[in-house]
């Protein structure tokens, strides 16, 4: 029994526009899918755009698959009234390479912080439920390098193994990257790694 936690859950494309109101307010939430802070950025700089007029872009993310990292924003809201409710959902849904964001347009009834925490984790909520979220499995890379005349060699445990081959130049030397679902990339090397003549490393 391989016990090695080697899928992770995220989506795959930006969610529809969820809109959730309370008390003349109105609360717009999205999600996206994200890599980096940079990708972070250009959602909500995007958003500042199509709401302009808004009063606050809420939002949280967490990045990473092994190793986390995350950031709530309340973006003008009391602390921790806004940013944290969205971050908590997100462990909710167990979701990670993620931005979720909550533009706010005040009513002019003021809701406290209770009534905020409660319109953006339910805006949040919303939002991921309207999501598309896709189990996604981590992949360790190896290039395998050799001689052409090793090729057959090689080959025939890409073929007997199922593995996914990445890139491929097949000249005198040759060079192939392979994809491995983390679980199997102990035995994947072993199996290269004992062959004659052959190299492997982890890129």
């Amino acid at each position: 029994m391989n016990s090695i936690k080697d899928t992770y859950r995220t989506i795959l494309k930006a969610s529809e526009e969820n809109l959730y109101k309370d008390k003349n307010s109105k609360f717009y939430g999205y999600a996206f899918p994200v890599l980096t802070e940079s990708d972070v950025k250009i959602h909500i700089e995007t958003l500042k755009n199509t709401h302009h007029a808004a009063r606050h872009w809420c939002y949280a993310y967490q990045l990473g698959t092994e190793t986390f990292s995350y950031r709530a924003n309340d973006d003008g809201e009391p602390s921790n009234s806004a940013g944290m409710p969205i971050y908590g959902q997100i462990q909710s849904f167990n979701v990670t390479n993620i931005l979720v964001v909550v533009v706010r347009y005040f009513g002019g009834v003021k809701l406290g912080v209770g009534g905020l925490i409660n319109a953006y984790k339910t805006t949040a909520q919303i939002t991921l439920e309207h999501s598309n979220i896709s189990e996604k499995t981590i992949n360790i890379n190896y290039l395998i390098s050799f001689d052409y005349k090793n090729m057959n060699k090689v080959m025939r445990i890409i073929k007997e193994k199922n593995l996914n081959i990445n890139n491929q130049v097949l000249e005198m030397d040759c060079k192939i990257t392979i994809s491995v679902r983390k679980k199997d990339a102990q035995s994947i090397f072993e199996t290269f790694n004992h062959l004659f003549e052959i190299d492997i490393k982890k890129i």
